[in-house]
């Protein structure tokens, strides 16, 4: 099967993210602010070359967006949430795919270890289908 995706966030507005999310979680604030967060890094990064989208991808963006609309997906924020409550860290990148039963959500994020991991999520339920070293 032919995996399709939206890019949400790319790993270049990492270092001004990190540094963000690591200060609003000392500060006991970072459930309250994921979604602005996330929406603010995803305007800020819209301009870099990793969002140059072509005609498949706007309209792999715009599915997602009528899926979001529709009820079949979860929000981002909700998705970060429960990514990172699963392995605390930093999200490094963001994909949106479309599988046999569904869509599911592939979160990368950088650990507190060090390591990089991937926690893949339905976007429907917000169920976690796995976890692993990426």
């Amino acid at each position: 099967m032919r995996h399709r995706y939206v890019r949400v966030l790319d790993a270049r507005p990492t270092s001004t993210v990190s540094q963000l999310s690591a200060a609003l979680r000392q500060a006991g604030k970072m459930k309250k602010l994921i979604l602005p967060l996330a929406l603010a890094a995803c305007v800020a990064a819209a301009g870099s070359p990793a969002f140059a989208f072509g005609d498949h991808d706007k309209a792999d963006q715009r599915a997602a967006s009528e899926a979001l609309a529709r009820g079949e997906i979860m929000p981002i924020g909700r998705v970060l949430s429960i990514a990172t409550g699963r392995v605390p860290g930093d999200v490094l990148k963001v994909k949106l795919e479309r599988e046999s039963f569904g869509f599911k959500y592939e979160v990368k994020v950088l650990a507190r270890n060090g390591r990089v991991r991937e926690v893949e999520i339905d976007a429907r339920t917000g169920r976690i289908i796995k976890v692993e070293d990426d």
